[in-house]
């Protein structure tokens, strides 16, 4: 698929250019698919390419535009308990 200018536009309705929609759309998705969990971006950018032909820089910014953060190493979403070595 190749790129339109309009890719990166923002819609006047929301704000959102059609690039972000199709990533909100594609994570939405996928985190569904996982039952919730957080979804690997090398996961999200696979899947995304697959509507529009972006490169994984492009995506990084569009997800920091977006305010998607990933977890850092270390980090353990809240209510989950951490496995203790055995």
């Amino acid at each position: 698929m190749t790129r339109h200018p309009y890719d990166t536009i923002p819609d006047a309705r929301d704000g959102l250019s059609r690039l972000e929609r199709i990533v909100l759309h594609v994570l939405n998705e996928t985190q569904r698919e996982l039952n919730g969990r957080a979804v690997p971006t090398a996961m999200l950018y696979g899947r995304v390419v697959e509507y529009i032909n972006i490169s994984v820089g492009e995506l990084h910014a569009c997800l920091d535009r977006l305010g998607v953060r990933g977890h850092q190493p270390g980090y353990h979403a809240p209510g989950r308990g951490t496995r203790s070595p055995e």
